[in-house]
């Protein structure tokens, strides 16, 4: 005979039960939503996640810092500069949370549309396109927006490097016994062209950029050191054309090999300015800084403080000690990157992580050299620092990307299946 036991009593002060709850507790819809937007299992993920609003939030700060006053002078507000960086980083940082969502294999569908559409763009640049400064005409304006049309061609190559360059790595190691049809089509017209079209519009740095992506990218794809040094020294003989074929570029070359002190006056007066002013702003912070907000060369002493040469504000503001902790913060980029190269087991994954590398790594270090005179002035921002729209944008994009192959662990994927590492 089987005896039921009664229904415990609750005690006294309890809480009674709920007849509709059938006894799990769900999380709110909205910590739902989030725990699947910011869920990984990587580390790699949250380093490179939060470094990048790191750097981003430090560049709001710095933006507004160094360009208040010739904001003051233009717009009559000391903050109209910085809200259209602020609205940039809101539109920006969604699309990268966005991207980093995003399956591997949308990246390969996607990435010859990506590409065509912004050598598209930079073509529109010679029709409806507007110069915006004296050496670069790099601008289009759609709709009263402007934007630099090339930072979307980097963009682009990420994923469509990644995706060519994988495929012609084994064509182009045997080069002796392929066709060279094979070996260029399509990435030298695409490729060359994209160099083209940007060179055609005075910008050099980009230019420079661009190169070293599609040079990083044969490199991590594995291919011949012997085929690199061999299109490594046909772009130079090409870009030292290009550089004595222009009269201001040339110039440029010639003022900063003189050091920017011995030479003709009149060229080092006028490739030179920034150049001398950035070593002034960086000797005036020392090692702990003026203060932030207490930079002197700001006000109109700098030019392009708020972009090309944020660092030197940096320097001038924070000291050696904020120019080093940006520098740190690059250096931890590049080994949150090398450790997701590491990680993956997918080719496209690894060349699409590098080229992103190649990218935001390069640029920084070409900008920070500028500064310091190590290279002539290029015009090349300070990525997720410096003010403007486009290559924030872009910058965080692409750092999406790279997200959506850190967001899995694909070795450990294989090593539970059985498969080798």
């Amino acid at each position: 005979m089987t005896t039921t036991r009664p229904p415990a009593r609750p005690r006294p002060g309890a809480t009674p039960p709920d007849p509709a709850d059938d006894g799990s507790r769900r999380a709110p819809t909205a910590v739902v939503a989030v725990r699947r937007i910011f869920a990984a299992e990587t580390p790699e993920y949250f380093l490179l996640l939060g470094t990048t609003l790191f750097l981003v939030v430090f560049g709001l700060v710095m933006v507004l810092s160094s360009s208040s006053i010739e904001s003051w002078v233009s717009d009559g507000d000391f903050f109209a500069r910085t809200s259209r960086q602020a609205i940039l980083a809101v539109i920006g940082v969604p699309l990268m949370l966005i991207a980093s969502r995003a399956p591997m294999v949308f990246w390969k569908r996607w990435a010859w549309h990506a590409v065509i559409g912004a050598l598209v763009l930079q073509a529109l640049v010679f029709v409806i396109g507007t110069g915006q400064g004296a050496y670069n005409n790099n601008w289009l304006t759609i709709a009263g927006f402007t934007f630099q049309p090339s930072e979307f061609i980097k963009l682009g190559f990420v994923v469509w490097l990644a995706l060519i360059v994988t495929r012609k790595t084994p064509v182009i190691n045997d080069w002796r016994s392929s066709d060279w049809k094979q070996v260029a089509l399509p990435l030298v017209p695409v490729a060359g062209g994209a160099l083209l079209l940007v060179m055609l519009g005075n910008d050099l740095g980009t230019v420079i950029i661009l190169t070293a992506m599609v040079l990083g990218a044969m490199f991590f794809a594995g291919v011949r050191l012997r085929i690199m040094g061999t299109v490594t020294a046909v772009l130079a003989v090409l870009a030292f054309a290009a550089i004595r074929l222009s009269t201001s570029r040339s110039d440029r070359i010639d003022a900063w090999l003189t050091g920017c002190t011995d030479g003709d006056p009149a060229l080092i007066g006028k490739y030179c300015y920034q150049t001398l002013h950035g070593w002034q702003a960086l000797a005036s912070g020392g090692v702990f800084g003026v203060g932030l907000g207490n930079s002197e060369s700001k006000w109109n002493w700098l030019p392009e403080a708020e972009t090309d040469f944020i660092f030197a504000v940096i320097g001038e503001e924070l000291g050696l000690v904020g120019a080093l902790l940006v520098v740190a913060l690059f250096v931890v980029l590049a080994i949150c990157f090398v450790r997701i190269i590491r990680r993956q087991v997918d080719p496209f994954a690894r060349l699409a992580t590098s080229v992103a590398m190649v990218w935001i790594i390069g640029q920084a270090l070409v900008n920070i050299a500028v500064v310091l005179g190590l290279l002539p002035v290029l015009g090349v921002p300070l990525p997720f620092i410096s003010a403007g729209g486009s290559s924030l944008v872009t910058t965080l994009v692409a750092v999406g990307v790279v997200l959506s192959f850190a967001r899995r662990d694909p070795r450990a994927a294989r090593q539970h299946q059985g498969l080798p590492r």
